[in-house]
């Protein structure tokens, strides 16, 4: 019986001695002491134990760890009976834990969260140490990346993500051409005013503006990959449903929120891809990706040629619901974030990610993985990967834990907070002394590059628009003081004015009104019946005994006119599409994809040269050859002259844009890389919307206005793209 006891006492004794080891554990981690939490899980564990009477007390069991803490330092506590070198000989009741306890962290985290002990004024001076050795172990890792990347080799796992990767490009281009495409037909389906159809031409650049923002944020907390399929599903969501939604209202916000999950297409693509690529790929091969962008605005400009003129393709349930073509064109754009969605499941989150969080394994089966795809491909099944540890970087917990007495709402919320913490302090360390030189450089940049680009890619085709308007007015007939009486027309009716007209017992049945005007005339005891009309329009005219029948001539084409006892029967409701551009349709839709097409030439010339004469020179003299184009501008008086110079402009800066994107990814760290991209990408938006409002409102009032902004933006913008460093022939950091 006495050495039961003996045994329990010293059991019990041992139990304390584990709980305080807890204790140590937790305050050498957190470098703060240990609070009541800690104290309550000590007393429940030696509770536990003394609980146990000498009949039924069972004995030390072996390796069993249900009845106490085991914690980080497990492995010496079996080795030393429960005790640790630095607790030996010290008294049970030395208080040398006091403090505020803050959570105990997570396993990965104990290095970092050591070199965190002590007073709070040490404490800054441990962060300040900690964030030098995490920047050392980025530096070193940097290194080590690029050698392994090396030994994987460039080959078939990487091709399969350029076209993954392409087709979330290529969605991110489709959706910058369709609400340009549709708008034509859905003002007039929506019967939207000039006021609405200018915020749905902005709109879309408002919602990537957010979606490159947020997204590129959250890339680099939570993962390129999973940041990507979220985004492009909620593009997908949102163009499927605005393809059907009726109101102009819901369509605008499915518009907007469909601009905000492809807004981070870019950011997060680009680093996604750069992060697979050795350095003396790098720049050859982003550039190669950028192709994607064009193959996105030719599949717009084809599809919208291909569907939206064919009006036959629609359907209607009575005045309620209408599906014209316009909407299958919305519908078929949503193709290519569909299919990249797919594509993506099948491909691993970036290495590199993971490496930077501490996630060894993770990392080091995904880069053997690129190993093995490439060498098979290459017929050397029998390489092994030779890579046996990778240096990964230190980490902090920055979400702590909670344990199991908060419910599962307030965890989640923590977390999202501290996500959002997270992410805050990210983007604010883009600013900080190390990085703020560089990122405000690489904002005037990208602001005056997507200033003069936007600005001049929208006021083309609205130049050109109003080039053919100016060449249709020419051609349009005026009639004075026409007397007509017992005529029927019965044959469309083109680009006509008509003043001071009188029509006595006159029909017009079964026709189409294609930029008629009547004003001042006088209508007696006539007859419309079917009549479709656009741009078609009745001023101060009087209507005597007159029936309109099965008509859109009402309220919207009668203005100012007095009606004597006269009756509108079956009226058609609604507003409906304009039948009458078919021609210049697809001659807007041609010049978007000639415009598209143009830039084939300079995305092959910068993939061929961006990695021998450098990024720098690339960025700046395509700059410059840019603004030099702006002022041959002058000379496009014609619409073809207009097109071959949309051609040119959009061949030579392209160069420009595939440069500034690989030195964009080359320029920020891995663990801000997309933060920074995306903030960038934000303000190119910011500076789209600003040169598009600015570029359309001198259409047709001066040319000279608009190429000065063009010219001054781009020039300004070469200026300073030789003061940014070269990244070409460095290591991805």
């Amino acid at each position: 019986m006495e050495d039961g006891y003996q045994n329990k006492t010293a059991f019990i004794k041992g139990a304390k001695d584990i709980a305080k080891e807890v204790k140590r554990q937790a305050a050498k981690k957190v470098g703060r002491g240990v609070d009541k939490m800690t104290d309550e899980y000590s007393k429940r564990s030696y509770a536990r134990f003394e609980e146990d009477d000498d009949d039924d007390y069972p004995g030390v069991p072996g390796g069993q760890d249900s009845g106490y803490y085991r914690g980080d330092s497990q492995a010496a506590n079996d080795d030393e009976g429960g005790h640790s070198d630095s607790t030996e000989g010290h008294d049970e009741d030395n208080e040398i834990y006091e403090g505020e306890y803050q959570g105990i962290p997570r396993a990965d985290s104990s290095k970092a969260a050591d070199s965190l002990a002590g007073g709070d004024g040490q404490q800054f001076r441990d962060m300040a140490q900690f964030e030098g050795e995490r920047r050392k172990d980025q530096e070193e890792l940097a290194q080590q990346y690029e050698t392994i990347l090396q030994e994987c080799g460039h080959g078939k796992f990487q091709w399969t993500l350029y076209f993954v990767l392409g087709l979330a490009l290529m969605a991110d281009g489709v959706e910058i051409f369709v609400v340009g495409f549709v708008l034509p037909s859905a003002e007039k389906d929506m019967c939207l005013s000039e006021e609405s159809k200018g915020m749905l031409g902005l709109i879309v650049y408002l919602g990537m503006m957010v979606g490159a923002f947020v997204w590129g944020g959250l890339a680099d907390r939570i993962g390129r990959r999973q940041s990507l399929l979220i985004c492009l599903s909620i593009n997908s969501v949102f163009s499927f449903f605005s393809s059907f939604v009726q109101g102009y209202s819901t369509f605008l916000f499915c518009r907007l929120l469909s601009g905000v999950g492809i807004g981070g297409s870019i950011p997060i693509v680009f680093s996604y891809y750069s992060e697979f690529l050795a350095q003396e790929k790098r720049g050859e091969h982003l550039s190669w990706l950028c192709m994607f962008w064009m193959i996105g605005g030719i599949y717009a400009s084809a599809m919208a040629w291909a569907i939206i003129p064919h009006y036959g393709w629609s359907f209607q349930m009575g005045s309620a619901y209408q599906f014209h073509s316009w909407r299958v064109f919305v519908l078929v754009c949503a193709f290519p974030s569909v299919a990249a969605i797919a594509s993506l499941t099948t491909m691993p989150e970036s290495p590199r990610f993971f490496l930077e969080n501490g996630k060894h394994d993770e990392g080091w089966m995904i880069l053997k993985q690129v190993h093995d795809t490439n060498m098979r491909a290459k017929g050397h099944p029998e390489k092994v990967f030779s890579v046996t540890t990778i240096k990964t970087v230190k980490q902090m917990d920055e979400l702590v834990d909670m344990g199991g007495d908060i419910s599962t709402l307030r965890r989640y919320k923590l977390k999202l907070t501290s996500l959002f913490q997270q992410v805050r302090s990210n983007f604010l360390a883009i600013f900080n002394p190390e990085y703020r030189r560089t990122t405000f450089m690489m904002m005037a940049v990208w602001f005056t590059m997507s200033f003069s680009y936007y600005g001049l890619t929208v006021w083309f085709p609205d130049m050109i628009k109003y080039i053919q308007k100016q060449e249709y007015a020419s051609r349009t007939k005026f009639f004075t003081k026409e007397r007509v009486e017992h005529v029927t027309f019965n044959f469309t009716l083109e680009n006509q004015v008509h003043r001071q007209g009188q029509y006595f017992n006159d029909k017009f049945i079964n026709l189409k009104m294609k930029s008629m005007v009547f004003e001042d005339s006088l209508f007696e005891e006539c007859y419309f019946e079917d009549i479709t009309s656009s741009r078609s329009f009745f001023r101060n005219c009087t209507f005597i005994s007159t029936l309109f029948y099965n008509t859109d001539l009402f309220q919207n084409r009668i203005i100012n006119s007095k009606l004597v006892n006269s009756t509108f029967l079956h009226n058609k409701e609604g507003c409906l599409l304009d039948f009458t551009d078919d021609n210049n349709a697809y001659m807007i839709y041609f010049v978007s994809f000639l415009g598209t097409l143009a830039v084939l030439p300079g995305n092959i010339v910068s993939a061929l040269l961006m990695d021998k004469i450098g990024r720098l020179r690339m960025l700046a003299g395509s700059s410059v050859i840019s603004c030099v184009s702006c002022f041959f501008l002058s000379f496009g008086s014609t619409e073809s002259g207009m097109i071959a110079l949309l051609c040119l402009f959009g061949g030579i800066s392209i160069a420009s844009w595939n440069a500034l994107d690989v030195l964009t990814v080359e320029l920020y760290p891995s663990d801000k890389r997309t933060t920074a991209f995306g903030f960038l990408n934000a303000l190119c938006k910011l500076a789209a919307v600003l040169g598009i409002s600015i570029f359309q409102s001198f259409v047709g009032i001066t040319k000279a206005v608009p190429i000065l902004f063009a010219a001054g933006a781009l020039a300004a913008g070469s200026f300073l793209a030789l003061k940014l460093p070269e990244t070409r022939g460095q290591v991805l950091q």
